[in-house]
């Protein structure tokens, strides 16, 4: 029988500290930009504010807000005095004020000191990072002033998009390397001004090693997603490229979860690093959690009726294979509806158009492997389903962390058979959350966003159908 029930936080967390509520006086702001960006801070007006009128300022996002995003201290983006091209930038990528994690890290970002930040997914980590390292940067100087290094490749284009739309003004030249791309368009973008780069450990260290990237004067080191690129694979890639940048280089680490190896890796290599701890509770608070107990034959019909009964924007469906997403993502376009599919083995360009055409709104329901729970951030995706259960907590936190991105509601639901049942106990104690039977009808208020995004993924379909249509999708491969 499952008696799912609650318990304290899981024993894989470091010992939880409070956030911190230092205040840092104004004065030291102007102080710590003026010594970091290489240059005057512009004369941020607070008597005129005639530059923002000239901001093309996207449609404002109504949809409600968890507290993990809006309980913050009731800082500005101004009060960090960042160069006025940067908040251009902020401000017309849709930003309004700083999440928690933001007004935790960037004015200590902003002063060059190392970080060890954990904070929930969808919860504004990128930006926190994103925003700090381009006010650093002077255009002027011809090198690389910052590398991002993330675990994907999905991750890597998402991330240099967001610096590009928030440095859209500022000159700033940003590329992004992965692995599964040419060398040879890497080396020439190189013989030319990088001032940011962004990518996975194997190309960038490739690149490093073949002294083609040059980061000895290099003074910002990123991590994003710093648990699975300390893991055991990425490890040994990480610490030989620490070798390639200057001694006094600032390391920040971004993660939801911070396993032992995190800190025997900040231990070693970080300088009295601040710690930002914003994880009371693991679990998003707009991320509604049902299981399924179902026979495995029963999923594929289960999985017809969720289509048909949720009001879903768009979905991502996880499997624990990539033969089984290939094989479910043909099942769910036989029953007709709208699906790609992405996993490790396809084509790198296969998975960058796969990526693209679904953020953009093209198809509604994306089956994939676990390449895509780590940031990957669609803010139309409002329900995750896991077709297969995952194997560990850790997995799942980062799964059901694709709906319900900063602060806004989501849907997580569970296909659970009975091999399952001791690993539904077991997730529920580590992560000290419950999930609950699914009811026979789900509450539309607990994950329906806004129809503004519905008109909008309408307006921007291609082969995405509502699921009652039956009209038949598109597999991409």
């Amino acid at each position: 029988e499952l008696t799912p029930t609650k318990s304290n936080l899981p024993h894989l967390t470091t010992k939880t500290k409070k956030p911190c509520n230092i205040v840092i006086p104004k004065s030291e702001y102007t102080k710590m930009a003026g010594n970091v960006s290489n240059q005057q801070p512009h004369p941020l007006s607070h008597e005129s504010d005639s530059w923002k009128k000239t901001l093309r300022l996207p449609p404002k996002d109504n949809r409600p807000q968890t507290e993990d995003v809006t309980a913050t201290k009731g800082n500005e983006f101004e009060d960090y005095f960042l160069k006025r091209e940067l908040l251009m930038g902020i401000f017309e990528a849709g930003f309004e004020r700083p999440s928690p994690i933001q007004e935790e890290s960037i004015p200590i970002a902003l002063t060059g000191r190392d970080i060890l930040a954990r904070a929930k997914n969808g919860t504004g980590k990128t930006a926190a990072f994103v925003i700090p390292a381009l006010e650093k940067i002077n255009v002027k100087k011809p090198k690389i002033q910052a590398l991002l290094l993330v675990p994907t490749r999905e991750l890597a284009l998402q991330t240099s998009q967001v610096c590009k739309m928030l440095g859209r003004h500022m000159g700033v030249q940003v590329m992004v390397t992965t692995g599964g791309t040419t060398l040879k368009d890497d080396i020439l973008r190189l013989s030319e001004t990088v001032h940011i780069v962004v990518g996975t450990p194997g190309r960038i260290l490739d690149l490093a090693g073949k002294g083609v990237a040059d980061f000895s004067e290099c003074p910002t080191f990123v991590m994003d997603e710093a648990d699975k690129l300390l893991s055991p694979e990425f490890s040994p890639i990480v610490e030989q490229l620490l070798t390639f940048f200057p001694k006094d280089r600032q390391i920040m680490l971004y993660s939801a979860t911070f396993p032992l190896i995190v800190k025997s890796f900040k231990d070693k290599y970080l300088v009295k690093p601040y710690e930002i701890n914003l994880m009371d509770e693991l679990t998003l608070r707009g991320v509604t959690q049902y299981y399924a107990f179902v026979e495995e034959r029963q999923k594929v019909h289960c999985l017809n009726t969720l289509f048909s009964k949720l009001q879903i924007n768009q979905s991502i469906i996880f499997c624990n294979s990539t033969n089984r997403v290939e094989l479910l993502a043909k099942k769910i376009t036989e029953l007709g509806y709208s699906c790609f599919y992405s996993h490790a083995k396809m084509l790198q360009n296969h998975r960058n158009r796969v990526f693209h055409d679904f953020r953009n709104g093209v198809c509604r329901n994306l089956v994939c492997s676990d390449l895509l729970t780590r940031g990957i951030d669609i803010q139309a995706v409002n329900v995750v389903i896991n077709f297969d259960f995952p194997k560990n907590a850790e997995t799942y936190l980062h799964r059901i962390g694709r709906s319900g991105r900063f602060g806004h509601l989501g849907l997580a639901i569970n296909l659970i058979t009975y091999d399952d049942r001791f690993n539904l106990y077991k997730i529920e104690q580590e992560l000290g959350t419950e999930i609950q039977p699914i009811p026979p009808v789900i509450d539309k208020q607990l994950y329906q966003n806004s129809q503004a995004i519905r008109n909008q993924n309408s307006r921007n379909n291609g082969g995405m159908r509502n699921p009652n249509t039956g009209r038949s999708g598109v597999i991409v491969k």
